[in-house]
């Protein structure tokens, strides 16, 4: 795995030289959440928790926006959790008037932004080192039933709140669905979920992932699949943002390298595309993940199931007591559930939407972005994303809250 990682690193160092970017020129200093947060004035706070399996994650907080005038007011909780390679900084990268993250302090929810195990902001573990295959053991179902659990267990204590409201986006809304299926009690801390991107069924996407790994490890038992096992894969990569801060701040040949940079991954165009806010989150993106989450995806290409891990018949049977991997009881999902999902979604198409929708339980809401050309990272980098999909999340979780003002 080591390898892939290099050559990716040596074709991006191609890519640069060609483009004329100097490979050697000074990076800027890393901004964390938190910094990113209060230079827009917002008050913010890093916390730290520690899961049941020994991951120490860096959770972010907003408590509440400067725009308010009663900070005495109550003020719900929300978490906000992202997607595959990315980490909290992603509900930021569009600033204080289009970002969700802002406009939900800004309406008075108390804020949480969440990271998974092995990004940038949650790479340590008590009980073994990084650089030791056993930290990278895992994929998003131990993201669900460990990382989010124990996010929400620690913003309720922290809050005094017994429910919180969910947003998600691609893998966040993937890790949401393992945790409700699996830990059904789960579904009374929340009052809703937002699901951006909603992924759990793949078969019709459009990216060229599927077709360049699947035949590599989407089936278990291949020779690449020891290769592909327990280790980090896409870390955070200085040369990789340096030329891609070059390239999305440039017009032309660069501007143009910018926006198909993600192309590749999302398989689908970019109409909506706010460059500026795609060069603010390529800043820390990509933020490392498990090859075993890539991996894990890939397997639901191929059997068109969600369902666990696929470790093989001999070593399915030990651990399920089956030969194949058992699907996620998604009729388990009893709180309310919003899904959000686009047209050009080149990951989550719309037809596995269908399918998804298909089966969860009937109270689940399934709004179609009405904008066509819109795609899986639109979600979080679109120019429009505020009226066609934060300004909607907003309209739906204010419904399942009451807000009690306190007095002056």
């Amino acid at each position: 795995m080591e390898i892939f990682n290099i050559l990716m690193g040596a074709s991006l160092l191609k890519v640069v030289i060609l483009a004329g970017v100097d490979p050697t020129c000074h990076l800027k200093e890393f901004v964390t959440t938190e910094q990113r947060i209060r230079s827009h004035g917002y008050p913010a706070e890093s916390h730290f928790l520690e899961t049941s399996d020994g991951y120490v994650l860096n959770i972010f907080r907003i408590p509440y926006s400067p725009r308010l005038h009663n900070q005495k007011t109550y003020r719900p909780t929300v978490l906000l959790q992202h997607g595959l390679f990315s980490n909290s900084d992603c509900w930021l990268n569009s600033g204080p008037n289009n970002s969700l993250a802002y406009l939900l302090a800004d309406a008075g929810y108390d804020v949480w932004l969440g990271n998974a195990r092995g990004n940038i902001y949650s790479r340590n573990n008590t009980r073994v080192s990084v650089n030791n295959p056993s930290f990278w053991h895992f994929d998003w179902h131990e993201i669900g039933i460990n990382d989010i659990s124990g996010m929400i267990d620690f913003i309720t204590n922290i809050t005094s709140q017994s429910k919180i409201h969910y947003v998600g986006h691609s893998q966040g809304t993937t890790v949401y669905f393992v945790l409700m299926s699996e830990r059904p009690e789960y579904n009374n801390k929340i009052k809703s979920s937002h699901l951006l991107a909603p992924c759990a069924y793949f078969g019709h996407g459009t990216s060229f992932v599927f077709d360049m790994l699947t035949p590599l490890v989407g089936t278990p038992g291949g020779m690449y699949n020891k290769i592909f096992e327990d280790t980090e894969l896409l870390p955070q990569n200085d040369m990789f943002n340096r030329f891609a801060d070059t390239a999305c701040s440039v017009d032309g040949t660069l501007g143009f390298v910018c926006k198909n940079l993600y192309l590749l991954f999302i398989g689908a165009g970019y109409q909506n595309t706010n460059t500026t806010s795609l060069q603010v989150l390529i800043e820390t993106h990509p933020a490392g993940s498990s090859s075993n989450q890539v991996t894990h995806f890939l397997q639901l290409y191929v059997s068109r199931k969600f369902r666990k891990f696929d470790w093989g018949e001999k070593r399915n049977m030990a651990l399920y007591g089956q030969t194949a991997p058992p699907d996620y009881n998604l009729s388990k999902l009893s709180a309310p559930v919003y899904l959000y999902s686009a047209n050009k979604d080149g990951l989550c198409d719309a037809k596995d939407v269908d399918k998804l929708v298909a089966n969860l339980p009937p109270h689940v809401v399934d709004y179609r972005v009405p904008d066509l050309t819109f795609n899986h990272l639109d979600f979080i980098v679109a120019y429009n994303m505020k009226e066609l999909v934060n300004e909607p999340v907003l309209r739906n979780m204010y419904e399942h809250e009451i807000f009690t003002y306190a007095t002056n």
